[in-house]
């Protein structure tokens, strides 16, 4: 019956793992792959794999034997017919497609990953997924420049935006290994929609997990304003969450209190009542900036009209992702250099509440 319905079991949430800060971190692709390993045995009805991609996906639960044929099993890949690892085969459109035919099928909870930017290969079936409402997750890391040296041909830069635009489907971009973990959470315990989790190949530095149990409300202040009044907003994803940060602190040192607000998935924060879309994002606080390794298409609706996006508008290079981030001008600095130019907008000064 709890199958048939599609319901988890009682205290599932409870295998979910929680990472120790630390300021190396670890890539958020790797944190999916240790979620999926502890919930593996929990729940016994979630499989999955990839498009010929598993390793750098970290779609492979640990231990956990393929789906194959029994004659079709080897050293490298012990299975049988009830191993839960699929091995799709380079065909992102057959992935999705035979996920949408498993979810509809009813039973079992299926995933299945690739990275961002092949997303495109497999539009048609996240299209219909969302449209038909089937609860699949998409995995997809190498999300960003910050891939590096593989270069322009697999860094994403208009495929968040491009997703968003997808009626039904959650798009989701945890800032760190925490948020990976909340955002598991919350994709699984949606039954109604998929989702696509654009996942970091670099590592990013991960935040005390009392900081970030919020992040299934899709935004949340991650670090508030000294005062507690900010005069500046900076909305970020992902890896940027560290850009965001920095330039907080920067801005403060300058005398302009500044929120950061962390922005996982911009749906679900659109389904949040309005008091609490308030509480997050004042409306008399006008001077905001966005900053996402990507276009900004998505981002007006939380920038307003004296917004500032710091974003990527062009195709990336092949370099070391750090080197990227600086020469595109993804950096704290530009960060605090867009905030001043949203507050001129407004006719602010540094420091200055004048004209919120």
């Amino acid at each position: 019956d709890r199958l048939a319905a599609r319901r988890l079991p009682l205290g599932w949430q409870a295998a979910l793992p929680t990472f120790a800060p630390s300021e190396k971190g670890v890539a958020t692709r790797k944190a999916s792959g240790d979620v999926l390993s502890a919930l593996a045995p929990v729940l016994p009805e979630l499989w999955g794999g990839s498009a010929d991609l598993a390793e750098s996906n970290n779609t492979t639960p640990a231990g956990e034997p393929s789906f194959l044929p029994e004659d079709r099993a080897s050293k490298a890949f012990q299975g049988g017919p009830y191993g839960r690892v699929l091995h799709f085969g380079i065909r992102e459109h057959a992935m999705g497609s035979v996920m949408n035919g498993i979810a509809l099928h009813g039973g079992t909870r299926v995933y299945g990953g690739t990275f961002l930017v092949f997303s495109d290969y497999m539009r048609g079936a996240v299209r219909l997924a969302a449209l038909m409402k089937l609860p699949v997750p998409y995995v997809y890391p190498q999300d960003s420049i910050g891939l590096g040296e593989d270069g322009p041909t697999h860094q994403p830069v208009e495929h968040l935006s491009s997703l968003r635009a997808v009626p039904g489907l959650d798009v989701v971009r945890p800032a760190d290994a925490n948020e990976t973990a909340v955002c598991w959470q919350t994709v699984l315990g949606h039954l109604d929609r998929p989702a696509a989790l654009a996942l970091t190949r670099q590592n990013v530095p991960t935040l005390d997990p009392e900081r970030v149990k919020e992040a299934w409300r899709g935004a949340y202040v991650l670090a508030d304003a000294s005062d507690g009044q900010p005069q500046v907003l900076l909305l970020a994803t992902g890896s940027e969450v560290q850009i965001a940060l920095a330039a907080r602190d920067l801005l403060e040192a300058q005398g302009t209190p500044t929120r950061v607000v962390s922005v996982p998935c911009q749906e679900w924060f659109r389904e949040q009542d309005t008091a609490y879309q308030r509480t997050v994002l004042p409306p008399d606080v006008k001077a905001r900036v966005s900053i996402e390794a990507g276009i900004a298409m998505s981002w007006w609706e939380w920038l307003g009209d004296a917004g500032v996006p710091l974003s990527l508008e062009h195709f990336g290079a092949s370099a070391p992702y750090a080197v990227l981030y600086e020469q595109f001008g993804l950096t704290a600095e530009r960060a605090v250099a867009a905030a001043h130019a949203s507050m001129s907008k407004l006719g602010m000064t540094h420091g200055s509440t004048t004209g919120n």
